[in-house]
């Protein structure tokens, strides 16, 4: 897993709410159980035909996005199943963080175990970044919050593990790893209890 101290992108606009995991990977791409290529799969029957051409009018498929590794949302994003595939394609596709007003646990705690990083903002700041696809802003995840434009610094919440696994480029089992000696010293301190 990348580490993530500060993100600077452009970013790019989905502004539908509601979009659920099966909308962000289609189940019929759930066989596989490797993170490569997904990202060619994201948001698939919105972003291509029937016949496999992109969609000209789908903001993935538009010059202007490229490059964009924040996905600004409408409210509810990542609702539906529980798929890891869902941040997977995201990742893969260059994205690192998501920004909506609401953002569904299942999605979300996938996504943090995964390297994505979901930022839940306010009515307000939400609106502003609908409103201005593309803006360059920046991330700090050490101090959770993100700079827009003309220096309006906003907070956002993350518990402190998720934030402490993403600034140091481990998940949950990397974590546990790095306490190994720790754990052996306590079962050799407890071995005939």
């Amino acid at each position: 897993m990348d580490k993530i101290t500060t993100i600077r992108s452009r970013t790019v606009v989905l502004p539908a709410s509601n979009i659920d995991t099966d909308q962000i990977i289609p189940a019929r791409f759930l066989t596989t159980t490797t993170r490569a290529g997904l990202g060619k799969q994201l948001f698939a029957d919105w972003r291509y035909a029937p016949d496999g051409s992109p969609k000209q009018d789908f903001i993935l498929n538009q010059p202007q996005a490229d490059g964009c590794q924040v996905l600004v949302a409408g409210r509810n994003f990542g609702c539906g199943s529980s798929r890891e595939h869902a941040p997977w394609a995201l990742l893969d596709y260059g994205l690192r963080a998501v920004i909506s007003t609401e953002i569904a646990d299942i999605f979300r705690n996938n996504s943090l175990k995964n390297g994505l990083l979901p930022i839940v903002v306010d009515e307000h700041t939400s609106r502003w970044l609908l409103d201005n696809p593309g803006s360059e802003i920046a991330i700090d995840l050490a101090t959770a919050s993100l700079q827009l434009p003309g220096g309006i610094a906003v907070k956002f919440p993350i518990d402190p593990f998720s934030r402490y696994c993403l600034l140091n480029g481990v998940d949950e089992l990397g974590f546990l790893l790095q306490q190994q000696d720790r754990i052996a010293a306590y079962e050799a301190a407890h071995k005939d209890n």
